[in-house]
């Protein structure tokens, strides 16, 4: 079953993300598997990251709620905030480039 994981980032945490973004990104790397979609959320300027959203197929809450207890970014202590809940798509993501555009 498909789950969203919202995190916001502590105000003024850019060094702590950009310290811990190989060990997120080689974690991440690991589950790619089960991720369905995910990226940063960004600030207005379209450059700033502010948080991060993924959406991941797990078998359970509890395997969603351990995969983002073991995150290197939770684990640094990036995110002022973290939101679980389960997801139905009902729109497939579309094939796009890596800013979004066509």
């Amino acid at each position: 079953m498909l789950f969203t994981i919202h995190m916001l980032d502590r105000p003024g945490s850019a060094d702590l993300r950009a310290a811990n973004a190989d060990a997120h990104r080689t974690f991440v790397g690991a589950h790619l598997q089960a991720m369905y979609l995910g990226g940063p959320l960004l600030a207005d300027d379209g450059k700033a990251p502010v948080g991060s959203l993924i959406v991941m197929d797990f078998p359970d809450r509890t395997a969603a709620e351990r995969f983002i207890a073991d995150e290197p970014y939770n684990r640094a202590g990036l995110f002022e905030s973290v939101t679980i809940r389960r997801f139905g798509p009902v729109v497939e993501p579309r094939t796009s480039s890596a800013t979004g555009q066509e």
